[in-house]
């Protein structure tokens, strides 16, 4: 029960880890195709989770997990990390949400969010969201099942909000788009291979965030 508990306080959206910062491509999305239908939506984010979240965001968020405070083991993961995020809008978002991630634990006193903080600071950690989310949450206990859940629903909902912030969709819509998510997620955590080689293929959601960095006017960072 507790580990459901905790899942649900990281999965609000009044969490201070910096995703309402970023869009997850649904901007550049928004300017391409205008409003977004409910279904159109769902889809969007049934992508996201099968392409890349379940495959990649969710594969090293375990493997950190499991290396709970190796500060080297954390470092490698973060390299890959890096190495394997070719844009440079996911990857400075990325660090960007993992740093506001470690931040508000440091500051809430959590120990191995002070030790990463440090680390990020010196350099020897990058600080990819994935990478900070599986080690603290491995020091709050959660249990495995309850981390991913909690992972999967900050990237459908972000999504949602992000889409409802543009003005692409209405609000009860896209309450409508991420209901139909979470069973989307409850299957990908259940199937999902943890030893399996991090892999990402969402050509549409990287060509519009490439394009994204090219916009001359932008509410979101990504």
């Amino acid at each position: 029960m507790r580990s459901a508990l905790l899942a649900i306080w990281q999965a609000d959206s009044g969490f201070p880890n910096g995703s309402f910062a970023f869009s997850y491509g649904l901007e550049a999305i928004a300017d391409l195709r205008g409003k977004l239908s409910p279904r159109s939506l769902a889809d969007l984010i049934e992508s996201v989770l099968r392409l890349r979240w379940a495959s990649f965001d969710r594969v090293l968020m375990m493997r950190a997990f499991r290396a709970g405070d190796d500060l080297a083991r954390l470092a490698e993961l973060d390299r890959l990390c890096e190495a394997m995020s070719l844009l440079e809008p996911h990857r400075l978002g990325s660090r960007r949400n993992g740093g506001s991630f470690i931040a508000a634990h440091a500051r809430l006193g959590n120990p191995v969010a002070a030790r990463l903080r440090d680390a990020i600071a010196a350099g020897a950690c990058i600080g990819h969201l994935p990478t900070m989310q599986g080690a603290v949450w491995r020091a709050l206990q959660f249990d495995a099942p309850s981390a991913q859940l909690a992972s999967g629903y900050i990237t459908a909902s972000g999504m949602v909000a992000a889409a409802v912030r543009l003005g692409a969709i209405g609000a009860l819509q896209a309450q409508s788009a991420l209901q139909s998510a979470l069973p989307i997620i409850d299957e990908l955590v259940t199937n999902g291979d943890d030893d399996a080689e991090p892999s990402s293929c969402v050509p549409f959601v990287d060509i519009v965030a490439a394009r994204h960095m090219r916009a001359d006017l932008r509410l979101f960072a990504n």
